[in-house]
């Protein structure tokens, strides 16, 4: 195996690698895949599938705190960056070295992911509303941050690729808002398949919040409410036209392959009549039940198998280059023996080329230990999330949260507009699991319910009153470019196997400050129109608070790692190019929301999945 040299060598099996391996070996490359997980997470067999997954679901179930990481396995050679590891802000010293991630501060980054097979597709939402085609121009436009070296339309075939493999469900025509329309999908497409179904809370909030006009800035904004598109299956849009994604070795593209026979779900991947609709369980995060949300294991079980070797529990350390540096000659990797095991052997893997597809702070904290990609000196910075601000309360009617899927509806209106030269955007979803995220319910009502002697009949009647009418508007909110905010690596914190680990400098500027106290004051009018019992309090002892103006907020992480290795158009100010290539290594693709100039106001997987398969159309026309 170690003297094998394969046609592409890729580090994990997330989103982005699972497409370029899937792509690559469909069109007859040899691929290596080197996952730094367990072995049995990468079980694609029924009966090991099955068994593990049911593994993931018991210790989710056992779990006190049911974050995001909770399912899965917590191995110290492959250890993950963990919401959990962060600390109160009045406690906060730099650096705090209490998890994998080292945090220098000024403010902690709150953000989390999971290093093991499918990545952190494990356990995400599942929204994918498209980015906006200002996004694209945020420096030209807006005056902020950086601009793409694409434009909207040139990634738009790609969009509808990344659709069809993560299997969307939603209405295109209901997608309205401040620059989004119709013809931002082109004429005639549908999604592959219909949209979920939105929830009761959901419909509630509709009825005093569609077409309802608040202020902000001096100006108004009339509100509209949309479905939003989820990668989760529902029912198939027999309107859909397209089927497999092949290369087209002719014109040199990836192209559909039209189809008049709708669209097919894909369920779990140990039984594909099971996850075939989504089942409103409702802890979508971290872990749907029966598969029914997409995890890129779907699309490595769909890759030709002959062609793909998957090595795992291989933790990718080193990038090799040659001594001219121009070119990769090889990923070290150490391969450990079992779980929180001392003991690994070094290996070297070797192909024509290389991918790295791990996450924005895993493939820059990889690159710096290699000295690789860095001629531009900006591997690991501009690192960037989505900050979320929740605004929580009760309704005067009984919603029933936590029925359905957490988010099937937002408010777009204020992803764009020419406020976004003073401050940020934000995307504004209705979420479906009452006061869960901000303030630990349902289990602290319990809690201060009986600190409060109420029992029996009483207990039950209060949790009855209360939890029902819980509702939490999220403002998920974007942030500029800032190249002091990044990764990098300090010899004095490695982790078990002797790898670095990512040390991070963090702050929050006032471009997104500003944006809190914008969004706190449309929240109020939205929450007055519904009759809604303001209960939002923004604690100081919270992890994630800061103030702007005398006036405290909490800013939560949404999960989005995007920056770090960014893309452009000369090699003097980016990492990558609009391929994802490296400018320094021309055999080396860093792909992922690492190469996102911008965070634009998307949750980011589809845009990433989008520029993913025109990063493997790329690696075939170079393999040709």
């Amino acid at each position: 195996m170690k003297d094998q040299e394969y046609d592409v060598v890729i580090v994990g099996t997330g989103v982005a690698g699972a497409i370029i391996a899937k792509t690559l070996t469909r069109a007859g490359k040899k691929v290596l895949v080197l996952e730094a997980g367990l072995e049995a997470g990468m079980a694609l067999d029924q009966q090991g599938a099955y068994e593990n997954y049911q593994y993931y679901l018991r210790t989710f179930y056992k779990s006190s705190t049911k974050a995001p990481n909770d399912p899965f396995p917590d191995v110290l050679d492959a250890q993950s960056v963990d919401s959990l590891d962060l600390v109160p802000t009045s406690e906060f010293q730099a650096p705090l070295d209490k998890g994998y991630l080292v945090q220098n501060g000024p403010a902690q980054f709150g953000s989390d992911n999971w290093r093991g097979p499918g990545g952190t597709t494990m356990h995400w939402l599942g929204s994918t509303p498209r980015m906006l085609p200002h996004d694209f121009l945020f420096k030209t436009r807006y005056g902020h941050g950086a601009d793409w070296p694409l434009t909207y339309d040139e990634l738009m075939p790609y969009y509808n690729m990344a659709e069809y493999e993560l299997g969307i469900s939603g209405d295109v025509d209901a997608q309205v808002g401040p620059d989004s329309t119709r013809k931002n999908y082109g004429k005639g497409y549908v999604f592959p398949m219909k949209k979920i179904p939105q929830t009761w809370a959901d419909q509630v909030w509709m009825k005093n919040t569609e077409e309802l006009t608040v202020e902000m800035g001096g100006k108004h904004y009339k509100l509209n409410c949309i479905p939003t598109p989820q990668g989760r299956n529902s029912e198939p849009n027999p309107h859909y036209q397209y089927q497999e994604i092949e290369y087209d070795p002719k014109s040199d593209k990836l192209v559909m392959k039209p189809w008049k026979g709708g669209y097919k779900p894909l369920g779990a991947i140990w039984d594909d009549n099971t996850g075939q609709r989504c089942e409103g369980n409702t802890a979508c995060v971290p872990i749907c039940p029966v598969q029914a949300k997409y995890n890129a294991l779907k699309t490595i079980k769909t890759a030709k198998r002959e062609n793909l070797t998957i090595l795992t529990q291989s933790v990718a350390s080193t990038v090799l280059l040659d001594e001219k540096r121009k070119k990769v000659v090889g990923i070290e990797y150490k391969k450990y023996r079992y779980a929180n095991s001392t003991v690994y052997t070094k290996h070297v893997a070797r192909g024509k080329i290389y991918v790295l597809a791990t996450h924005a702070i895993e493939n820059a904290k990889i690159l710096l230990a290699s000295g690789a990609a860095n001629s531009s000196d900006q591997v690991g910075r501009n690192l960037m999330d989505h900050l979320v601000l929740l605004n929580w309360g009760l309704m005067p009617e009984k919603v029933y949260p936590f029925r359905g899927p957490h988010c099937t509806t937002h408010i777009p209106t204020f992803r764009d507009g020419d406020f976004r030269c003073e401050h940020a955007g934000w995307n504004a979803p209705f979420n479906n699991f009452g006061w869960g995220w901000p303030a630990g319910a349902p289990n602290t009502d319990v809690a201060s319910a009986v600190a409060k002697g109420l029992f029996g009949k009483r207990l039950r009647k209060f949790l009855r009153e209360v939890i029902t009418r819980q509702v939490t508007l999220q403002f998920e909110t974007e942030q500029a470019a800032n190249p002091e905010n990044r990764v990098t690596i300090d010899p004095q914190y490695l982790d078990q196997l002797g790898n670095y680990r990512p040390v991070v400098n963090y702050t929050i500027d006032e471009y997104t400050l500003k944006c809190f106290e914008a969004g706190r004051k449309v929240a109020l009018q939205i929450f007055a129109a519904n009759g809604i019992e303001d209960h939002t309090v923004y604690d100081p002892q919270e992890t994630g608070y800061v103030t702007y103006k005398g006036v405290g907020y909490n800013f939560w992480g949404a999960g989005h790692m995007i920056g770090t290795h960014r893309m452009g158009l000369k090699k003097e100010e980016s990492v990558v190019d609009r391929n994802q290539r490296s400018w320094d290594h021309e055999n080396l693709y860093v792909v992922g929301c690492g190469s996102m100039p911008t965070t634009g106001t998307s949750n980011p997987t589809i845009t990433m999945a989008a520029m993913t398969f025109k990063s493997a159309e790329a690696i075939l026309n170079q393999l040709k």
